[in-house]
This record gives C-alpha cells, sequence and structure tokens, in this order.
C-alpha cells in the first residue's frame, strides 16, 4: 500500500517534489524546540498550489495515511514534528504574494509566504501588515495563522485572527473550502475561518489567506523605563495608554533577572540602563508625524518621571537607538544559546495579576530547586509572559518543572499557552486552560472535520 500511495504522490506533485527513505533532508523532521521526529516520515511532499494539496489530502485519505503539513518549521511547540508513517505536507512552495488590493487594504498570499515577504510586499505597496515576530524571515504565514501567532504589536493590532480576513483551506478528504473574502463586514453566518486559525492543522491545511493591511507607521517613537515594581508597571501602562491612545504599538516588559542575564552575558549588547531597578519597561508608540508623535510621546514619558512612576528612562532619538533599545528585548532568541537547558514557557495570566504569579512562581520553582535560575519577559499590556527555568539537575527534569510552572497557570486561570500553540509539547496540559465541556465540543469538531483522524494526529487534543 505504501508504494501505491507513493506512486499515487508522484503522479501528483512529480518526482522532485517527493523525498523518501534517504532523501528526506532532516530540517523536515524537527521543529525550533523538538529536534527529534516521533517517527520517521514515509515521505516528504511539495505540492505548488492548492489543486496539488487537495489530490494529495484525498489520496492519503483513501488509504488512512497520516499527514502533518509544515510551514517553515519554527514553532515552539512540536506542531510540525513528522510522525511514524505520515506523509508530511511542506506548503513552502504555495509562497506566492498574488494580489494586493489598495482600496480593501489587502494582502492575498499562499501558505507558503514567508511573514517577511509578506511585511515587504505591504511596504512596498505603502502600507503595513503588523504581525512580527523573530522568525519572520522564515516563518511561513500558513504557519502564522495556524498557531495564531502573536508578537509585540498584539497590543495594538491583535492576533493573527485579527489580520485575517478570507481564507482557503482544504479538509482532510481534500475538500477545498475558499473563502478569500476582502470585505470587513461580512456577517454571512459561521466563520469557519476561524476553525481553522490556531487549530495547527489538525483541522484543515489552510492553502491561502486574505490579509488585513493598515496605513504604514510613518512615525516610530522607543523609550526603555526604569520603574520600582511591578504596581509601578500597571501604572505606566495604564498612564500610556490614556496619553498615547491608538499610538502605543508595544508595551515590553523585562524583569531584573532578565535584564541582567542579557546584558551580561550576551556579547556586544548594550545596556541602556543600569542595573538594580525593580523592573524594566520597553514603550513604542507608531504614528503619522515624526515630529509631532515624538513630542508627545516624550511629553507623556516626562509626566510618568515627574509623577514618580518611572525612575529612569532612555527615549530613542534616531532609529539607530531605537534598534539598540528594542535588541535587549529581542536578545530573549539568545537563550537557547546563553541558558541553556532550560524549561521554557508561553503563559498568559490576567495583567493586573502577573507580578503576584512571577512572585508565586519564583517561590515554588526555588521550593523544589534552590540553585534555580529564572529569567522572565513579556508582553505585559496583552497579560503574556515567557518564562525560563534552569536548575542543576541532569538530565535536567523537563516534566517536573512543567508540572509546577503549569500548575501555578491552572491554580491562577490562566493560559498555558499565550502564542506558540499547544501541539505536542502542551497537549498534557490543555485541560490546565480549557474546561471538559470545551475539550469534547473541540473532539467533536475534529471527529466531524476529520473522521479517520489522518491530520496532525497526536497535536493539540489527547
Amino acid at each position: 500500500m505504501a508504494h501505491a500511495l507513493l506512486d499515487a504522490l508522484r503522479a501528483i506533485v512529480g518526482e522532485p517534489q517527493l523525498f523518501a527513505g534517504e532523501r528526506i533532508d532532516a530540517r523536515y523532521l524537527r521543529d525550533w524546540m523538538v529536534k527529534q521526529p516521533l517517527g520517521m516520515p514515509l515521505a516528504v511532499v511539495r505540492p505548488a498550489d492548492t489543486q496539488q494539496v487537495s489530490r494529495v489530502l484525498a489520496a492519503c485519505h483513501g488509504t488512512r495515511t497520516p499527514v502533518v503539513p509544515q510551514g517553515g518549521l519554527t514553532g515552539l511547540a512540536g506542531g510540525a514534528v513528522p510522525v511514524a508513517g505520515c506523509v508530511a505536507l511542506s506548503l513552502e512552495r504555495l509562497d506566492g504574494i498574488e494580489e494586493i488590493d489598495t482600496a480593501a487594504a489587502t494582502l492575498t498570499a499562499g501558505a507558503g509566504a514567508t511573514l517577511q515577504a509578506v511585511q515587504e510586499a505591504a511596504h512596498g505597496a505603502g502600507l503595513f501588515f503588523p504581525l512580527d515576530i523573530g522568525g519572520r524571515g522564515s516563518c511561513r504565514i500558513g504557519g502564522n495563522l495556524s498557531t495564531n501567532a502573536g508578537g509585540n504589536r498584539v497590543l495594538r493590532y491583535g492576533m493573527a485572527r485579527d489580520l485575517v480576513l478570507g481564507l482557503e483551506a482544504v479538509l482532510a478528504d481534500g475538500t477545498v473550502l475558499t473563502h478569500m473574502n476582502k470585505m470587513l463586514k461580512n456577517n454571512t453566518g459561521y466563520d469557519l475561518k476561524q476553525l481553522f486559525i490556531g487549530s495547527e492543522g489538525t483541522l484543515g491545511v489552510i492553502t491561502r489567506a486574505v490579509l488585513r493591511l493598515f496605513p504604514q507607521p510613518r512615525s516610530a517613537c522607543t523609550a526603555l523605563c526604569a520603574v520600582r515594581d511591578y504596581p509601578a508597571v500597571l501604572r505606566l501602562l495604564g498612564h500610556a495608554k490614556a496619553g498615547l491612545g491608538p499610538l502605543l504599538s508595544a508595551f515590553e516588559m523585562m524583569w531584573p533577572d532578565f535584564y541582567e542575564w542579557v546584558t551580561t552575558r550576551v556579547q556586544g549588547l548594550p545596556r541602556p540602563l543600569p542595573l538594580g531597578h525593580g523592573a524594566y519597561v520597553l514603550v513604542e508608540a507608531m504614528g503619522t508625524e515624526q515630529d509631532a508623535d515624538q513630542q508627545r510621546f516624550e511629553a507623556v514619558l516626562g509626566q510618568a518621571l515627574e509623577a514618580g512612576i518611572v525612575q529612569d528612562a532612555v527615549i530613542a532619538q534616531s532609529g539607530a537607538e531605537a534598534r539598540r533599545i528594542w535588541s535587549v528585548r529581542d536578545a530573549s532568541g539568545e537563550l537557547q544559546r546563553t541558558f541553556w537547558p532550560h524549561a521554557g514557557y508561553d503563559v498568559s495570566i490576567p495583567t493586573g495579576r502577573l507580578g503576584d504569579f512571577i512572585l508565586a512562581c519564583t517561590g515554588a520553582v526555588k521550593q523544589h530547586w534552590p540553585d534555580a535560575q529564572t529569567v522572565f519577559f513579556g508582553h505585559v499590556g496583552d497579560s503574556n509572559i515567557h518564562i525560563g527555568v534552569q536548575v542543576g539537575e541532569r538530565p535536567h527534569p523537563e516534566e517536573a518543572i512543567d508540572a509546577v510552572v503549569y500548575g501555578l497557570v491552572r491554580d491562577w486561570a490562566g493560559s498555558v499557552s499565550a502564542e506558540h500553540g499547544i501541539g505536542l509539547l502542551k497537549r498534557p496540559y490543555l485541560a490546565h486552560s480549557r474546561s471538559s465541556a470545551e475539550l469534547q465540543l473541540m473532539r467533536s469538531l475534529k471527529a466531524t472535520l476529520d473522521p479517520l483522524g489522518i491530520l496532525n494526529p497526536g497535536k493539540v487534543l489527547q
């Protein structure tokens, strides 16, 4: 049966676009966090368009062969790691930017287009696609939507699902659902695209999307602020929202442990403000008039300094200075090199309770591992915090640390995944954040759309 399926797949995508056995490149076997496959795939196929995706899925459905959709393989939860005997469905050839409609302010792209390509195409048309994450050059739009990616600008523009107007997806049996809507107002029954956004390829395979664009920002104002403690962070957030309104685009917080670690351990990284403060907050505003917006930005932060909300601040006076400030926050990408091994977490807690949660989390971790080192940083304005925990035990006790951290997230009524998805790694903890009724409805949707269970098996749901 396997040989017959391989022959059928070759006929669909062509011999050069099917890899089996020793021809399978190692890059298709892992993602950013999971370095080993769950088993060797039968093949990797690279279809050229939606029609080929449909035919591949129909062929696999007919033989009950598992299919694991793949984009840029930059995920952080193991959602695209292949399982034994599956067909890994790489969407990297569906990389076209099909259209930019400036009147509708939309961009139509294939699922294989990189995020950076979408950003640059929008910029070239005088518009702006706001989704932005560190892997922009290699992550792909299909994966961004399948995991409902977040990033640094959620506070102003929302998650990935808020940036989609239309979608095309292929169901497990090869049925193509095309609703490439360009209209902000389209209230015609169930919003089916939302079934596929955030479902990590378990309900269908996204092949094309209509993305929302926005006016291109013509100003960017950036500052790093030092504050006394978390209550002061909340005061600064409220003050920035009131003073900057819709201009506020990012509010990124770094706890002292993260700030000290990266500015000490990452070679060449600047330290814009001295150590010793209770928290560090990166504030960004985007607008349309650089001089006027900069004056307003500096006035708002000046008021915060006068009111004692902020203890110290550095305000960028050029793009180069802004990039230096952002480089400190973006140094989180260096933790795999400088803070390894560690257990990493992407969780959400209601913003007002985040400070107390961090204290509780630190205490619980150190109660189990007194030698533990931690780092905390994240997008406080949208309730998302990232956590790194390193302990002295070897092998590193990932599961034991998971139980402590995710147990606290459950007790504090938070989310075990803020923006990275569930995939494989967080699947055991999904019930910490979703009720039994919600989980049963998810299973019912899965059974309806994928009755044979071939789409990305073993991911998201138990």
